[in-house]
């Protein structure tokens, strides 16, 4: 089956102060460059979404060999992000959907939802009895993703097809560990 990782980094990060998707891990590299490093060990193709005006994000994305999207809906939020990168996926029967700021979370965990995925399921990771990300959707479900716009994204189509969504246990906490503010980057 065709899948793939769609990374949403068209985000403006209020709350970190600066822009999150630049700022630098302990190791060095960018918050975004390390998530793609973990796509790309996967060996699962991806597509970035950024802003309009993410010039620089974009020209390190590039650097790296990555195919961009510049979302001209991301004012809308992560929901407005996310149907326009569903609408300009290369025909994959099933998208992943990956979030920027979540350098952690394992090429194994990435593979593994992908393993799940079919055209007709959701696959949502679990750790810990509780539901993470990244997020797979068929194809049956990119129709409804293409619509979608705000800020919450995806997430009221898991319990609206709650029958298709298939809970995969997984072994990596990384699936809760986002970056919010500075003291995130440790």
């Amino acid at each position: 089956m065709n899948v793939g990782i769609l990374i949403l980094a068209a985000g403006r990060a209020t709350r970190f102060g600066a822009d999150k998707r630049l700022a630098r891990l302990e190791g060095g590299r960018s918050v975004i460059l390390a998530t793609l490093d973990q796509v790309r060990a996967s060996g699962l193709p991806c597509l970035v979404c950024v802003g309009l005006n993410d010039t620089e994000l974009a020209d390190q994305l590039r650097a790296e060999g990555v195919r961009c999207l510049h979302c001209s809906r991301a004012a809308e939020g992560m929901g407005g992000t996310l149907a326009e990168g569903i609408g300009h996926i290369p025909g994959w029967e099933a998208a992943i959907i990956a979030l920027a700021d979540m350098p952690w979370v394992s090429p194994a965990t990435y593979l593994k939802v992908a393993s799940r995925l079919s055209t007709a399921d959701i696959c949502v990771p679990v750790h810990g009895g509780k539901r993470g990300h990244p997020v797979g959707f068929g194809s049956d479900f990119y129709p409804e993703l293409r619509s979608m716009g705000g800020e919450t994204g995806a997430r009221h189509l898991l319990s609206k097809y709650a029958r298709q969504v298939i809970a995969l246990p997984v072994d990596d906490a990384a699936i809760h560990r986002d970056i919010d503010v500075p003291a995130d980057l440790q």
